[in-house]
């Protein structure tokens, strides 16, 4: 088993940043942020895989940066230069094998 907790959602006016965390009872290698606009289907924000690598979305590339710390078992989504249309409820995400984990999420509400 494995659990995911996020934390670190707000509301930020745009062009403003906020770095979210989620801790994790225990780390693997495929580690991800995913979001969910309202009406929209979840998709992909960045994610590490087990090459090692680090993708991105198209549209969060060069302002958002995933990192990790293994020994405190968190992974980090930090956003930058943030726009009305990163509004989303943001989730973690874990595969171990053939399970994947999720967490709550996070809202991020960006608004003037």
């Amino acid at each position: 088993q494995l659990q995911l907790s996020e934390s670190g959602g707000g509301l930020v006016q745009p062009g403003g940043s906020l770095r979210l965390s989620c801790s994790a009872s225990r780390m693997t290698a495929t580690m991800a942020w995913y979001r969910q606009a309202p009406g929209k289907q979840r998709e992909l924000v960045a994610t590490f895989t087990t090459t090692p690598n680090i993708n991105y979305s198209d549209s969060v590339k060069g302002r958002f940066t995933i990192s990790r710390d293994d020994n405190e078992k968190k992974i980090y989504l930090e956003m930058k230069s943030l726009k009305p249309e990163d509004t989303a409820v943001y989730y973690c995400y874990a595969r171990s094998g053939l399970r994947t984990y999720w967490g709550q999420g996070t809202q991020v509400t960006v608004s003037p």
